[in-house]
């Protein structure tokens, strides 16, 4: 699949969903940058809330608009196509909604989407271990792994923090962009 990035970079779309770990969200998108990708922000409206006041920097730093809806028909889009999607922090809600094929916000339709297209979407969750140990939860994750997602949990990514508690531990960051690295190595838009 051909990117459309007239910089001949890989194309990243950084997705985040209404978690404390969103407020991280930025500091990722100058890490990706660094990395030599081009990055597009999409938000669930949670999160373009909580990140209102940053949304004219992260567009400015990105050259893209921060994207939380869906387009009207027949208008174009202005994102180019990308190399891999990173959702990260998704939520137990955006997790249960992209197995469930619930596209009630535009990342998780898009992210479904590109699961169809074959495009590599990388899944880091920001649930604390109460609702990881719903049943639903162990169900979208298999469910998402089947469908070729990569979910970054337990060692390889989140580890779930008791609830009530707040963010015991930082939000992994740096393991979901090694994997977004990783998958780009593997498709041969290594960075």
């Amino acid at each position: 699949m051909e990117r459309s990035s007239g910089a001949g970079r890989p194309v990243v779309y950084l997705f985040g969903a209404g978690a404390g770990a969103v407020f991280g969200l930025p500091d990722a998108v100058r890490e990706a940058r660094g990395r030599g990708w081009e990055v597009a922000v999409g938000l669930t409206p949670v999160a373009r809330g909580w990140l209102e006041a940053q949304l004219p920097r992260l567009e400015e730093e990105t050259g893209y608009p921060v994207k939380s809806a869906y387009r009207w028909p027949g208008r174009p889009d202005v994102l180019p196509v990308p190399d891999v999607v990173l959702f990260a922090p998704a939520t137990f809600n955006s997790v249960n909604s992209l197995a469930l094929g619930l596209t009630t916000s535009w990342v998780v339709g898009y992210a479904a989407e590109a699961l169809g297209k074959g495009i590599p979407v990388l899944v880091m969750p920001c649930v604390n271990t109460a609702l990881a140990a719903h049943p639903q939860f162990a169900r979208s994750v298999a469910t998402l792994r089947e469908a070729g997602g990569h979910v970054l949990l337990g060692e390889e990514g989140f580890v779930p923090n008791e609830p009530g508690i707040g963010d015991a531990r930082p939000y992994p960051w740096d393991a979901a962009l090694r994997a977004v690295e990783r998958v780009l190595g593997e498709r041969g838009a290594g960075s």
